[in-house]
């Protein structure tokens, strides 16, 4: 849950926020589970929806490029951690400049767009599952997920393509 927080919202913060209402609407919400959805899929729409009514509301949750959100970028672990070999200092500015791009184009994206395609990217959640989430057709995540990453190359080429420009 605080995985997709934080990858919605792109600060730990926030995303510390996010997941704690979202255990609290989840435990006062707990009589109203009628179990037509499996667990797990109605707590991750409650933090979705969480996520969301955080950026909405203008009270936190500002674009990923504005808060740093390169904090996002490292869930994961330290690479040594992951049996991955470590980067050296170059290698680690070039990486850093490279997510902070990524970030930044991700942060653009509407929305809708952009948790649908951290839930089937970063999350791997299937699409159906997503759908359930989302309460949206399969359909439609499809869709959502093609026109993000369409978006994000289209911008990712072009501020690579200023970036030569400037050389």
């Amino acid at each position: 849950m605080y995985a997709a927080a934080l990858h919605i919202l792109g600060s730990h913060s926030d995303a510390d926020d996010a997941t704690q209402e979202t255990f609290v609407r989840a435990y006062k919400g707990l009589p109203t589970f009628d179990g037509r959805a499996d667990f797990f899929t109605w707590l991750y729409r409650i933090t979705v929806n969480t996520a969301l009514n955080s950026l909405r509301g203008g009270k936190r949750g500002a674009a990923l490029s504005e808060r740093g959100g390169a904090e996002a970028a490292h869930v994961g672990g330290r690479p040594e951690a992951l049996g991955q070999k470590v980067p050296d200092p170059a290698q680690k500015a070039q990486q850093g400049s490279e997510i902070a791009r990524v970030l930044e184009a991700v942060a653009e994206l509407s929305p809708s767009l952009r948790v649908t395609l951290v839930l089937a990217t970063i999350e791997e959640l299937p699409h159906k599952q997503i759908a359930e989430i989302l309460e949206i057709p399969e359909g439609t995540v499809a869709w959502r997920v093609n026109e993000a990453r369409r978006l994000l190359r289209q911008r990712l080429s072009a501020t690579e393509q200023l970036s030569a420009a400037r050389k």
